[in-house]
């Protein structure tokens, strides 16, 4: 491949987090609206509401795993290693973090937010050892 196609999976992960921002903007406002928090304590983001505080909470688990998703992308670029495999796994990671983030800010439930979230992180892992596997054959 080496083309752009392992970029694409990346892509819709920051079309992710950009999504769970305006999110979080419309649930903080709302709560401010409502009377539940002033806006003033979001400053030091004591006492946040529960309907806002999944969304935050959502949205920092966004910058934990992926950010080796993001690094294993580049680096399936950089060595050629990006084919249908690669690729592949990069779109069943992202398609399980959406998954997750709509439990995380819906539900909430752990019975399938936890198996998501392992999901994603073997999905991730198969995209390291097939990075490692192609450098060792390369």
């Amino acid at each position: 491949m080496t083309g752009y196609q392992i970029f694409w999976p990346l892509l819709a992960h920051v079309a992710l987090v950009y999504g769970l921002y305006a999110l979080l903007g419309m649930r903080r406002t709302k709560m401010v609206r409502a009377g539940s928090i002033a806006k003033s304590d979001y400053r030091e983001n004591r006492g946040e509401p529960a309907e806002s505080l999944v969304v935050k909470n959502c949205l920092a688990n966004q910058f934990e795993l992926p950010v080796l998703f993001y690094a294993c992308c580049i680096l399936l670029y950089v060595t050629e290693a990006d084919n249908i495999v690669a690729v592949s796994l990069a779109w069943l990671f992202v398609a399980l973090r959406y998954a997750h983030a709509a439990v995380h800010v819906t539900s909430n439930d752990l019975r399938y937010r936890s198996p998501l979230f392992a999901a994603g992180y073997l999905a991730l892992a198969a995209m390291w050892v097939w990075l490692a596997a192609w450098m060792a054959m390369g």
